[in-house]
């Protein structure tokens, strides 16, 4: 092994091997292993193969996993029937066991839980006939689609955020992460090209976010008060790669603040690429400032450790080449966030987190990995 791989190695070993913990919940290291639909849940039910993939994550190394988006207990979130769900007897004995394949193997494990919104095509998923369900009965790209959310509808949705924060509480899980990023239900009220509202829950930045802290603020009652709450955000989404929730620092902790104060234990910051400064004037990637502006612990995440970023779904059918991690290290070593969840690159090759510290050359990530739980 040369000098600068061995060099890198040590600095991987040294900066991301450092022990953290999220409102107590004590983790290895700083590697978090980033939520990907893998769409291998039939009925919403994860199997044993499922239980096996993310226990191979643990295995390799992986301080904490994320598991992919889980659909929370109201209808018109299911727009496929082979994503797992936080709810439903059969469904929750499956996590179950995902939680123990995963504990066994020394991991811990958070469940994300989501709600897609107005991505959700009508008449698709296990209740084709439930109302496409969204702010303002639109869609990423402006479209009307779907209705515009009623009073009670959001007080029932923001019911089965919290009841399926409590069964993954039941089940064992280390937390909960709400997916409130890439253009979904939580995001489409964040974002003023979805969010038309001109009631309470919408408005100016602050008031677009009422939705999102409510939905915290309830899940946050629902479990035990040490029991981690974290929040995935973007500026992005999918199909609208420049869109942007906050113009500047400011902006972003008007959105911010309120959600820290809701509950919100850890910011997952998610970025297409990692390395880019978020505002003009500072180097600081969009995890950086949310750290800076919250005091929390943030994980960042951006096409760690791949030569291409991602895309959106087109985008997997790329064949990245893996690249160096210096400039990660770098930012890790200023503690710029605290810590870096990584995606394809866990696809790719389940042994990472240790390859990376010992130097070793890692698998490359290739679309073929996706019609398979390896």
């Amino acid at each position: 092994m040369n000098d600068s791989r061995t060099d890198t190695a040590d600095r991987a070993a040294r900066l991301l091997g450092r022990p953290f913990a999220i409102n107590g919940l004590g983790l290895r290291n700083r590697i978090v292993m980033a939520p990907m639909t893998r769409e291998f849940s039939p009925g919403g039910v994860p199997t044993e193969a499922v239980a096996a993939y993310y226990a191979r994550r643990a295995a390799g190394g992986v301080g904490l996993i994320v598991t992919e988006g889980t659909y929370i207990g109201h209808e018109s979130t299911w727009a496929s029937d082979n994503v797992p769900r936080m709810h439903g007897q059969a469904q929750l004995s499956g996590w179950r066991r995902v939680v123990e394949a995963v504990h066994d193997a020394g991991g811990r494990i958070v469940s994300q839980l989501w709600h897609v919104g107005a991505t959700r095509d009508p008449g698709t998923g296990p209740v084709p006939d439930a109302d496409v369900l969204s702010p303002s009965g639109l869609g990423l790209d402006g479209e009307a689609k779907g209705r515009a959310m009623t009073g009670t509808d959001i007080e029932a949705v923001i019911a089965a955020y919290a009841a399926s924060a409590a069964a993954a509480e039941r089940l064992g899980f280390d937390g909960v992460e709400l997916h409130g990023a890439h253009g979904y239900l939580i995001d489409q009220f964040l974002w003023a090209g979805t969010n038309r509202r001109t009631d309470g829950y919408g408005g100016d930045l602050a008031a677009r976010a009422r939705f999102a802290v409510e939905a915290v603020a309830a899940v946050r009652s629902a479990v035990s008060p040490d029991f981690p709450v974290n929040f995935r955000f973007s500026q992005w989404k999918s199909g609208a790669y420049d869109a942007r929730l906050a113009a500047t620092p400011e902006e972003l902790e008007w959105l911010l603040a309120p959600l820290a104060a809701a509950g919100v234990d850890a910011f997952h910051a998610s970025t297409r690429r990692y390395w880019l400064p978020e505002f003009d004037g500072s180097g600081l990637n969009l995890a950086g400032w949310t750290k800076k502006l919250t005091g929390k612990p943030v994980i960042s995440v951006g096409s760690v450790g791949l030569d291409k970023e991602f895309l959106g779904p087109e985008g997997m059918a790329f064949h990245p080449g893996t690249t160096g991690i210096e400039q990660l290290l770098d930012r890790m070593e200023d503690d710029e966030f605290d810590m870096i969840a990584v995606g394809r690159s866990l696809i790719a090759d389940p042994d990472w987190p240790g390859r990376i510290a010992k130097g070793e050359p890692t698998n490359p990530f290739s679309a073929e990995l996706l019609g398979a739980l390896e």
